[in-house]
Order: structure tokens, then sequence, then C-alpha cells
């Protein structure tokens, strides 16, 4: 999947940034974001959803070539491995890029190791993944609220 986004790279904001500007808009709904937080964005991309926020933010991605467009701080890695020490950031969000973890457990597992409390997590409704998915975000996580968009279900948590 990461050498997928490598090769769209050029044309990915193109293909997504639309649609995921759109769940960014339901999830700074639900969350408020302080000037002194730390938030940490799991694949990020192009990192334009790091563009939205007004704090210290922090992004990571597997696929070099999207991270190159970013402006912002990112970091080339897999969700199951976050270079990050226990209870780093204040706020975690992954937008639609859950289905795509290598290691559904391990990446759900390291989100929730480096985050302190807040966290937003999205994933395609039409994920092959997304009862396994689902199942292991209520494993691992205190699920507050459940937002069915027309793409994504989304956890606020």
């Amino acid at each position: 999947m990461d050498q997928y986004y490598d090769i769209i790279s050029g044309s990915y904001n193109g293909l997504y940034k639309e649609e995921q500007l759109n769940k960014l808009s339901v999830v700074f709904e639900h969350i408020k974001i302080n000037p002194s937080d730390l938030l940490l964005d799991v694949g990020c991309g192009t990192g334009f959803s790091l563009d939205k926020v007004s704090c210290f933010k922090v992004g990571v991605d597997p696929s070099i070539e999207l991270l190159k467009q970013s402006k912002h701080n990112r970091i080339c890695a897999k969700a199951e491995s976050l270079p990050f020490p226990d209870n780093t950031f204040d706020i975690v969000i992954s937008i639609t890029a859950i289905q795509n973890f290598d290691d559904l457990n391990e990446g759900l597992k390291e989100i929730k190791r480096v985050g302190k409390s807040r966290f937003v997590l999205t994933a395609l409704k039409k994920s092959e993944k997304i009862g396994l998915i689902d199942d292991l975000i209520k494993l691992h996580f205190d699920v507050r609220k459940v937002i069915e968009e027309e793409k994504d279900i989304i956890y606020i948590i």
C-alpha cells in the first residue's frame, strides 16, 4: 500500500483533499484544540489536515513522496511503530488511514500509547476490514461518540 501512495503522490490532493477536508470539518466540531496542545496526525498524507489546526503539530506517514509535499513537521513512519515516547501527544488523529495499516491491532495500540486522552479516528466504511476496525477501536479506546459520515465512520474518543 505504501508504494501506491508514493505512485499517486502527485495527484493525491486532487483525488482526496476535498473529501478529507469535509471529514475534518466534522472532526473539528467535536474536539477542542488549544494553542498549547501537541497534535499527532497518523497517516497525514500531504499534511493538509495539519493546516486546519492552530497548535504544535506533527504528521507521520509511511509515504515519503506524500510527506515531501507537506510544509509541517513530518516523519516517515508506520502507525505500528511510532517513534515517540509514551503519552507525548494531547490529541492524536488518524483520518481515513486505519484500514491501510499493516497490523490494525498494533497500529491502534501505538496510537493509544503515544496519546494522552483525546483521539479522533476515522475508517472507510466500505473497507472489508471495517468490522475488525470497529471491534479493535472499541477494545482499545473508550469511545464517546460514533458518527457515520458519507464515506467514513468517525470515532470521537
